[in-house]
């Protein structure tokens, strides 16, 4: 009796023993692999609306806190539209179904700061069938919308929204600089997932990030960039449209759809 019960508290100890290791085997595991994840600085590991400390030392800022709407207010307005919450860390433009009539109190947002060399970067997430944009070096005017004066990146539902069978070669699908040049490659992810997207701006130089790639690249005030917005539509809603601004705000839409900004942060070049 007494050798069973020594066989049975041997075998207890080494089964304590057998999970005791996997466990710690299990723990290493899920260790390495977090320390993977933020080495590609993936979604799960990422602070919201927050900077690293090397995002510090180059000289990165904050535009949006996360908590509430300070630095930001309404296109041509004073206050913030109330169309437009803070919740959850994300900023949302609540969809109002009537397209760019927009919400009793909405509209586009800026950033109350204007920038001339910049490097902007920013989380969206669009809604089904939704359509938004980023606009930068924009310029208020008296009962203007800033896109008369500022190019703009296109936020779109490629899949569901009728702007991305339009236009030329794919030039109204996200990421492109809208109705003049395609996103190339179109790799913008589907309604209801984030994409993150960047734009560069430096001396004229324009460059588009979606996702982390490259989509395109342009120059302001340069002959081909004349005769591009010449043969366009937008000198007939500003005939002076192509002589975009060298400085000015970065602003949101607000076009009717539900759409979802975080991680908003720029650094100045």
């Amino acid at each position: 009796m007494k050798r069973f019960f020594s066989l049975l508290l041997a075998g207890t100890f080494l089964f304590a023993v057998a999970c005791n290791s996997g466990q710690k085997k299990a723990e290493k595991k899920e260790t390495a692999e977090k320390k993977e994840c933020c080495k590609e600085k993936s979604e799960e590991c990422r602070e919201m609306n927050a900077l690293s400390d090397k995002e510090k030392e180059k000289g990165w800022v904050l535009l949006f806190n996360g908590e509430n709407s300070e630095g930001w207010r309404g296109v041509n307005k004073t206050e913030f539209p109330a169309n437009w919450i803070i919740a959850d860390g994300v900023m949302h433009c609540k969809g109002s179904g009537q397209g760019e009539a927009g919400a009793e109190d909405g509209g586009d947002i800026l950033y109350d700061k204007m920038f001339t060399n910049f490097h902007l970067k920013l989380d969206w997430k669009i809604s089904e069938g939704g359509n938004s944009g980023i606009f930068y070096l924009g310029q208020e005017k008296e009962d203007w919308p800033i896109w008369k004066t500022a190019p703009e990146m296109q936020i779109l539902d490629n899949e569901n929204h009728i702007d991305a069978e339009m236009g030329i070669d794919g030039n109204r699908q996200a990421g492109s600089l809208y109705d003049l040049i395609p996103a190339k490659p179109q790799n913008a992810n589907p309604a209801g997932e984030w994409n993150t997207a960047e734009v560069i701006c430096f001396k004229g130089t324009v460059v588009h990030k979606q996702n982390g790639k490259t989509i395109l690249e342009y120059h302001l005030w340069t002959d081909d960039w004349k005769a591009m917005v010449a043969d366009s539509k937008f000198p007939e809603l500003n005939e002076d449209w192509a002589n975009v601004a060298k400085q000015g705000y970065i602003s949101l839409q607000d076009h009717g759809d539900d759409v979802w900004f975080r991680n908003i942060k720029i650094r100045e070049l």
